[in-house]
C-alpha cells in the first residue's frame, strides 16, 4: 500500500532558538512519507547553519533561501510552488508536533472523507 506524500512547509526567520526542535518534531513523526520544505527568510542568526546541517543528514528536508525578506505568507507560497505532496501541512519554526499528528490527521481525512483538517494547540 502506497502512503501519500505529505509536504510540510516551515517558514523560518531568526529561528535559531527553536528550529532544531521544531524540525525534529516533524522528522520524528510516526508517519514517515513526508518532505519538509523550510524557507529561510533572510535570517540574520544561525538559522541557516542549523538547517543546512540537518539537510546534509536527511534527504526529506528541502531548503529554500529567500534573497529578500518576504514574510511568512509569501514564504509559504514559495514553498507551495515546489511541494510534491498530495497533502500540505504548515508548521511554524517554533512549533512542536506530537509524534502521531500526521498519522492521526490522515486517518481522519480517510475515515471522514474530509477535504481538510486542523487541530487545536496548547
Amino acid at each position: 500500500m502506497n502512503e501519500p506524500l505529505v509536504s510540510v512547509i516551515m517558514p523560518a526567520y531568526n529561528a535559531e532558538r527553536y528550529i532544531k526542535e521544531s524540525i525534529a518534531s516533524v522528522l520524528n513523526q510516526t508517519y514517515q512519507n513526508l518532505e519538509l520544505i523550510i524557507v529561510n527568510d533572510c535570517s540574520a542568526d544561525k538559522t541557516l547553519e542549523i538547517v543546512e546541517s540537518i539537510v546534509e543528514k536527511d534527504k526529506r528536508v528541502v531548503l529554500l533561501n529567500n534573497t529578500t525578506n518576504l514574510g511568512c505568507a509569501d514564504s509559504r507560497n514559495r514553498a507551495l510552488q515546489v511541494a510534491k505532496g498530495e497533502y500540505i501541512a504548515f508548521c511554524d519554526s517554533d512549533d512542536l508536533w506530537e509524534s502521531e499528528k500526521i498519522k492521526k490527521q490522515l486517518n481522519y481525512i480517510k475515515n471522514k472523507n474530509a477535504d481538510m483538517v486542523f487541530t487545536a494547540y496548547e
